[in-house]
């Protein structure tokens, strides 16, 4: 089986007919990501026999018949998510030696639907970051070219899945962290409406913004994944109750008809050459599939970045304000009391990144600027919000690049952290008002490289979009391309 071309629903048939075990499959993913994953740095934990151990129990499963549709699939996890037994450092030095005591929901689910547990994925640290650079463990480098970034900050999950070294990969958003690196690295991703996936025991970083989702390499797959992964969890206080659905009962639906909104804002100045190209001709392949086009406005798009970076790092502040060195994670070997451990911990525990948001947040909250930062936010937000409701009064989903350029050099940002800032001026918007997006391949611009294509919908409407992604890829390649990696 070659599993550079074997999609996740044929893997699942393949199982379910006993054309191979779950045992093989596993040993046949493990056995690339021993060969491969060295020159690409996209997992932080393996653990062999406890997979292995997981996969017998799924051939177990299916031989008595009670198998579902992930049973048996191993799933990389991004190292984001809580999972008992495995170590949980989100990337950091301060969580290094943290074996988490206790499963996150969205484990459970997976565990709960027979799947294994392939690994914990490498990530820019408590998902702070573009370009998964400021791991602890290493940057991850991108299957399409090894000297270019794979997007952050769920980048060891888009390389993992963009190299086949697994099927699908969760992974988490907060401000595009799910959708830039599938777009830069040429695989498909999805960021539900906020609620729909519970974020008990995914580590916080700004929790009226973080949302978990998937990457995979086609729609289809991104369906299949989430519908285990969606579903309430009275935990979570932010999590959505509602009527479980089938995130792949529309994936055929014809799109004649579909309105699709092109905000004048996203395709202006700052969008590359190239990736206005590959654009483009996915826009003309939507009409041939019966859609039209709607001119829209999203008048304070602009705005999304200064107020994300206001309100994320005001609630990284406190979200991390956990982690002293006392109950677990990094603590400082020599220290004078109380008040210098804390320092020593933070200070050794915590990257470059990871300070510089905490900073900014303490300060934004702090007397004298709260008023002035922090809830002028706030208000604009609810600007944006709105601004989406009227664009939908006018369409049924929108859509644009998901990043300004294809994917950058190592260094050429991390100097700058603005520009940085910048590459998901397209993403932040979508967070910042709580709805679903997706990115999906849509063809290659300068150096061979992936460009993405996002496509946004109201609130929901996550059936409605992968139908829409689906119908594009029926029509199309893109998403079946792989980079020369994951042949070998």
């Amino acid at each position: 089986m070659n599993l550079a071309t074997t999609s996740l629903r044929q893997l699942a048939q393949a199982l379910q007919a006993r054309q191979i075990s779950s045992r093989e499959l596993a040993e046949a993913y493990l056995g690339r990501i021993a060969r491969l994953d060295p020159g690409l740095g996209s997992f932080i934990t393996i653990d062999r026999e406890r997979t292995l151990r997981q996969a017998d129990a799924a051939d177990a499963r299916i031989a008595s018949g009670t198998a579902g549709p992930l049973t048996g699939i191993p799933i990389a996890h991004k190292d984001i998510f809580c999972a008992q037994g495995w170590l949980t450092t989100c990337g950091s030095k301060m969580l290094s030696n943290f074996v988490s005591p206790y499963d996150a929901h969205v484990i459970e689910q997976f565990e709960a639907a027979g799947a294994l547990i392939l690994g914990k994925t490498n990530m820019d640290e408590f998902a702070m970051g573009s370009s998964t650079e400021t791991s602890f463990y290493g940057r991850v480098k991108n299957p399409w070219d090894p000297t270019k970034v794979p997007g952050g900050s769920s980048g060891g999950s888009a390389a993992a899945v963009a190299a086949r070294l697994a099927p699908a990969a969760t992974a988490t958003d907060t401000g595009g962290s799910i959708r830039q690196p599938a777009a830069l690295c040429g695989i498909s991703g999805i960021k539900p409406t906020y609620g729909l996936v519970s974020r008990y025991g995914m580590i916080a970083f700004a929790s009226s913004l973080d949302q978990g989702g998937v990457v995979a390499p086609s729609a289809e797959d991104l369906g299949i994944v989430l519908n285990t992964m969606a579903g309430f969890d009275a935990r979570d206080s932010t999590s959505i109750a509602r009527p479980a659905e089938d995130y792949t009962a529309q994936l055929d639906k014809p799109l004649q008809g579909l309105r699709i909104g092109l905000p004048r804002e996203f395709f202006g100045g700052g969008v590359s050459a190239d990736v206005e190209r590959a654009i483009e001709a996915a826009l003309q392949e939507y009409e041939r599939l019966g859609a039209t086009r709607v001119e829209i406005s999203l008048p304070n798009t602009a705005l999304s970045v200064p107020v994300y970076y206001v309100l994320a790092p005001a609630e990284a502040s406190s979200n991390l304000s956990r982690f002293d060195g006392v109950r677990y994670g990094w603590r400082a070997s020599r220290y004078e009391d109380l008040g210098d451990m804390y320092e020593r911990s933070r200070a050794e525990g915590f990257g470059a990144e990871v300070k510089r948001r905490i900073l900014t947040g303490t300060y934004v909250l702090s007397r004298g600027y709260y008023d002035a930062y922090y809830l002028q936010a706030q208000r604009v937000r609810r600007l944006i919000v709105n601004d989406f409701k009227s664009a939908f009064a006018q369409c049924d989903v929108i859509m644009g690049p998901s990043t300004p350029s294809v994917a950058f050099g190592f260094g050429e940002k991390t100097s700058d952290p603005v520009q940085m800032y910048l590459s998901d001026i397209f993403t932040i918007s979508v967070n910042l008002a709580g709805l679903p997006g997706l990115s999906i391949p849509a063809g290659f611009g300068e150096g061979g490289l992936p460009v993405g294509l996002q496509i946004i919908g109201d609130y929901f409407s996550e059936a409605r979009l992968l139908n829409v992604a689906h119908r594009y890829q029926q029509a199309t390649d893109w998403h079946a391309r792989v980079p020369a990696l994951a042949n070998v």
